[in-house]
């Protein structure tokens, strides 16, 4: 047996997966319907590196979480630097702002999208590498703010057709001091329940006991439910901003449910957390999570700065739209035209007519057959294509200065078209309509 036959296939990371072409244009109409939302609210793109040093994501998310203890992709490079793929976006946003003076004495609406990495166990709408859409903004510390990132979240729901599908779920952490005092009160709560904790609960008991009331396992679900209230135990500040929060989301007429339970995984919250959730998921509701974070610039060796934010798994939101059939078909992204030479002495000319029909119209999904072969051969490849219409150029179509149009999806009879009008003949096809 030869080397080469021994060698093992290479394949992807577990749980990093490539996004194949039939996937793509559902991202991409997904990705632009959020552009386009970013660009009408004012919010500018910001764009940082994949990797960025271990201290920020120790500094920010805290040493005792699970992402740092348990799941980040860290490695040293040849310097001897500890360098992590980053887990979130929320600190490198913040880092950048910070280091190219975006925060001195102003205020920013950012937001981003790309890649981020955890090692997980990896199950359906959850990789070790997932993507995500995030916006933060920074400097504005009333509560208006907090209800804008939430209505833009909801005017996003309403234009992919998901409002019906999700709820909003809020909750106040408060001031750090009034969350240190609740802290206290809901150690020695389950010091008193403490046969009851799973192993997991033990052990944040004395790192981040607040996470303790985001479990979801079933045994501990009564004991949970009698567990002191954090809201209960708000500073004045923060119940006057989370009250007013409630009333712009009450004249706004978005419904919303108050979840005493809610936390954020993250040591960087305070005040302001909400949850987007859907059940047509099963066990992975949460589609957007976001909130408050005022504290997290001065951690990272900033001025204090108030902040606010949000994340979105894209991954998850697509599997939503594709379990609930809100897929259009504008995000099929099929081809209008598959442009066929008949022979190989038509292929310059075609060459040719391809790009006066992309410079004419610009919105038209054009392509060329490239490769030679059989008519017959060259026929199925354009009905396999998914274009609606074919445009046929062989001996006849070149002597006469015409193209011959073939409709792939219609039983209509085929008509020739003159290639100097061909632009105009198929204009009313992007509108929907037939060719004139």
């Amino acid at each position: 047996m030869s080397k080469t036959a021994t060698r093992k296939k290479i394949q992807a990371i577990r749980g990093m997966n490539d996004l194949l072409p039939e996937q793509s244009t559902l991202w991409q109409y997904f990705e632009g319907k959020v552009q386009a939302l970013m660009r009408r609210y004012g919010y500018a793109e910001i764009r940082t590196p994949i990797v960025e040093q271990t201290a920020l994501f120790a500094r920010s998310i805290g040493e005792v979480t699970d992402i740092v203890e348990k799941e980040m992709y860290t490695f040293e490079d040849r310097n001897g630097d500890s360098l992590t793929l980053r887990p979130e976006g929320t600190a490198s946003c913040v880092r950048a702002a910070m280091e190219h003076g975006l925060l001195h004495n102003q205020t920013q609406r950012l937001w981003y999208q790309g890649p981020m990495f955890r090692y997980e166990r990896p199950q359906k709408g959850r990789y070790r590498q997932f993507h995500q859409i995030g916006v933060e903004t920074f400097g504005l510390e009333g509560p208006d703010i907090d209800a804008e990132v939430i209505l833009l979240s909801a005017r996003l729901w309403r234009e992919l057709g998901l409002a019906e599908h999700v709820t909003l779920e809020l909750n106040s952490l408060g001031s750090s001091e009034a969350r240190a005092a609740y802290r206290d009160t809901l150690v020695a709560y389950f010091e008193r329940h403490h046969d009851l904790l799973d192993e997991d609960s033990r052990r944040r008991l004395g790192s981040n006991p607040l996470r303790i009331l985001d479990s979801k396992n079933p045994a501990m679900a009564e004991m949970l439910a009698g567990a002191p209230k954090l809201i209960d135990h708000l500073d004045d500040a923060s119940r006057e901003h989370f009250e007013a929060l409630c009333a712009i989301l009450d004249s706004a007429g978005i419904d919303y449910v108050i979840n005493p339970r809610l936390v954020r995984g993250l040591d960087y919250y305070g005040r302001t957390v909400f949850e987007w959730t859907t059940t047509a998921l099963g066990s992975q509701g949460t589609v957007c999570a976001g909130g408050r974070y005022d504290g997290l610039v001065e951690q990272l060796g900033g001025k204090p700065t108030p902040a606010v934010g949000f994340a979105m798994g894209i991954e998850r939101l697509i599997l939503l739209l594709e379990t609930l059939a809100l897929v259009p078909e504008a995000a099929l992204d099929e081809l209008d035209v598959y442009l066929l030479p008949m022979d190989d002495s038509a292929t310059g000319t075609a060459l040719v007519l391809a790009e006066q029909l992309r410079e004419a119209l610009p919105e038209l999904r054009l392509q060329l057959h490239c490769g030679g072969g059989s008519f017959k051969s060259r026929i199925k490849k354009a009905d396999r294509s998914g274009a609606r219409l074919a445009l046929l150029l062989g001996e006849d179509e070149l002597a006469q200065g015409q193209v011959t149009l073939k409709f792939l999806r219609e039983e209509r009879d085929q008509q020739r078209l003159p290639r100097e009008s061909l632009a105009e003949g198929l204009a009313p096809l992007l509108a929907g309509g037939n060719p004139a």
